[in-house]
């Protein structure tokens, strides 16, 4: 019970420090270790990533030589630094995902494991609180990534970003066991930042290269209540495109012009996700209103130009970038499952800042779609790239396709491992009175409500079917708000933009009930609000038709002309060739199509099968859900379906042409 004394003192002081003068999110999300997730569908995936995945990317840190580099900077052993400067990064998330596991589910075996490789970390560190293990091992290993002196590359260095991952697993680790030795780690090193770079004549004025440290200064200042940590955030936001402080990187690195400036998402897309996050939790702390204004005229151009179905970002494989404005290709579709948990992350935040629904509908696509293909069901294949066309024998994913043990640049393994468990996190949040609802995972929470206790247990099929339970536990009844997300899928709008649209006729009803009363659908925002004193036993029950959705682009979209694509609730499908006789590129779909649609609990985790057919046609086509593609082996899979002949010629051609590729990318060098 010790370290959680020294846990809670420690927190309580931190907030003290700072809750008089700093504002914060609005809606505040109800933390992971307060929801316990019991669900078919998320349940098992969370269980393969604490008890494979986990270990799995820790063995491949091993194998790769990414944890003996800390070994040797600490001169605990001896070597030459083995890798890429930014590998340190990975070991950092892995440990981030596995303090959140041991928040949820005590592990004596990884526990230890957790503080043996910290000794290593804390050798790794200088005396002065720099840490970058290519550099103390070796000054001139890798000068094609780091320059002569520290800091001088920042560019392409990651000596920033680096420590931005330390933070948030620093964090994390002492918020799920109590133990500072990470923490010590993570706050000499903040101590060095903070003293390096600022406003100051002798300081360095110069923005990260890659974006992340943003994020990990903010996390160190809510553990601490240092605000020092929340000054340097923000000076590291407001210094990017200032021509007067520093030489301009351009677009790529979203060091074109001042954040406040900025309307259109361009460059590495990972990067400007994590900064767009970073950003967002500097303007909820600060009140920074031209930050905010910012964030949402980025967020505006991405959610109507330049996303794809699945909720995918970066389309251009030439630097992992966003492209042009309506430039959403399928085959060549980059679409890296790090911006895809970048892109997550950030509408989180959106949502905390606004309250609307809009925000939690594309997390929402996201998590289902766009991230959840990265990551195999055994937990220990991915993709990299999540393109939405593939003729299975074009390698896309880094050298194949299909997905990989690792990779050279293996950020996307070690971003799954940490993503998963706090999918939790985004379930449920507060707002006085408020609670809301935001995603429809089994499971119970439990939280306060304008300081008394509340307990809310969730059942539901989602998403194979549209049925959700809510049941309340109260001590005394109590009045206060529930507000239950409708999703924008079931209020016939696929995305909170004329981005895509359904083009079918169907109008689904959503029902809502308590205590098997039928109540009227009070929408703002997105929520259905029901505003009543509740009692321990009372029942919410809310049904959302899952019909099959057709769905097209905006013309602007040129790949998607004379194309439709197919949903079903937050599903997007895909039709691959193992379910097809091998082919499903040559298919041309017109005139009266029929859907049908077939449970199969023992196909891939268990998968709801969707049939079309035509009047010609009994069987034309059969889908899964886009996430579920290539378990059985690489095929052709194909998410736009064409209409014309001339549709369909045009999409082959654009797959016969090979990605446009960098020669970091030809090296699997890529974050």
């Amino acid at each position: 019970m010790k370290k959680f004394a020294v846990l809670i003192s420690f927190s309580v002081a931190a907030v003290a420090a700072w809750a008089a003068d700093i504002q914060d999110y609005p809606i505040r999300p109800v933390p992971f270790t307060s929801v316990r997730v019991d669900d078919a569908f998320w349940t098992p995936r969370m269980e393969t990533n604490r008890m494979t995945t986990v270990w799995y990317d820790f063995k491949k840190c091993e194998e790769t030589g990414r944890i003996d580099n800390f070994a040797k900077a600490g001169k605990l052993m001896l070597g030459e630094f083995r890798g890429t400067p930014f590998d340190d990064s990975d070991v950092f998330k892995v440990i981030e995902g596995a303090s959140y596991t041991l928040s949820l589910h005590p592990d004596a075996k990884l526990d230890l494991y957790l503080d043996d490789l910290i000794v290593k970390i804390a050798a790794a560190q200088e005396p002065d609180g720099y840490l970058y293990t290519a550099r103390t091992i070796d000054p001139k290993c890798r000068l094609d990534f780091f320059g002569p002196t520290r800091w001088s590359k920042l560019a392409g260095s990651h000596e920033l970003y680096n420590q931005g991952h330390l933070y948030e697993a620093a964090v994390a680790h002492f918020q799920a066991t109590g133990k500072r030795s990470l923490l010590n780690v993570a706050l000499k090193s903040a101590d060095l930042i903070c003293k390096t770079f600022g406003p100051a004549p002798d300081q360095l004025k110069e923005p990260p290269g890659h974006e992340e440290i943003e994020i990990g200064l903010v996390k160190l200042f809510r553990a601490t209540g240092e605000r020092k940590y929340l000054e340097q955030a923000k000076f590291f936001c407001d210094i990017r495109g200032r021509a007067d402080t520093h030489k301009l990187r351009g677009p790529y690195q979203q060091d074109h012009k001042p954040i406040v400036q900025q309307d259109e998402a361009v460059g590495h897309s990972v990067r400007a996700g994590y900064l767009y996050s970073g950003v967002a939790d500097v303007a909820a702390l600060t009140g920074d209103t031209a930050y905010v204004a910012a964030i949402d005229r980025l967020w505006m151009n991405v959610v109507g130009k330049k996303i794809h179905l699945t909720g995918g970002i970066g389309a251009s494989p030439d630097g992992e970038a966003f492209g042009e404005n309506y430039d959403l290709p399928n085959s060549t579709a980059y679409l890296e499952t790090c911006a895809a948990i970048a892109n997550a992350l950030w509408n989180e935040r959106m949502f905390l800042l606004h309250g609307n629904a809009r925000y939690l509908d594309v997390l929402e696509r996201v998590i289902y779609n766009g991230f959840l293909s990265g990551i195999s069901l055994t937990g220990d294949r991915f993709f990299y790239p999540n393109p939405l066309e593939s003729d299975g024998k074009r390698p896309f994913n880094m050298g194949s396709c299909e997905r990989a043990p690792w990779f050279g640049c293996s950020c996307c393994p070690v971003n799954d491992v940490r993503f998963i468990p706090e999918i939790a996190s985004f379930i449920y949040a507060t707002r006085g009175d408020e609670v809301f609802v935001n995603l429809f995972i089994g499971g119970s929470a439990k939280l306060e409500v304008a300081g008394a206790p509340l307990e809310l247990k969730m059942t539901t099929g989602y998403p194979k079917d549209g049925k959700v339970s809510l049941a309340v536990t109260v001590p005394e009844p109590r009045k206060f708000t529930l507000d239950l997300r409708i999703p924008g899928w079931a209020r016939n709008q696929p995305f909170p933009s004329d981005l895509y649209r359904y083009d079918d006729d169907l109008q689904p009803k959503v029902k809502l009930a308590v205590n098997a009363r039928t109540t009227p659908l009070n929408l703002e925002n997105g929520f259905a609000k029901i505003n009543r004193t509740w009692s321990s036993g009372d029942l919410v029950t809310l049904i959302l038709p899952t019909p099959v959705r057709r769905v097209v682009a905006l013309p602007a979209v040129t790949a998607d002309r004379d194309r439709f694509a197919l949903e079903r609730g937050p599903l997007v499908y895909c039709a691959e060739g193992v379910d097809n006789d091998g082919k499903v590129l040559d298919k041309v779909l017109s005139g009266n199509l029929r859907f049908q649609t077939d449970w199969r609990p023992e196909l891939l985790g268990g998968v709801v099968l969707l049939r079309i057919s035509t009047p010609e046609t009994k069987n034309a086509l059969t889908l899964i859900p886009y996430y579920a593609w290539c378990h059985r082996g690489p095929g052709e899979m194909r998410v736009w379906f064409p209409t014309t002949q001339a549709a369909n010629s045009s999409s082959k051609a654009h797959l016969s042409h090979a990605f446009a590729r960098s020669p970091l990318l030809q090296q699997g060098v890529t974050e």
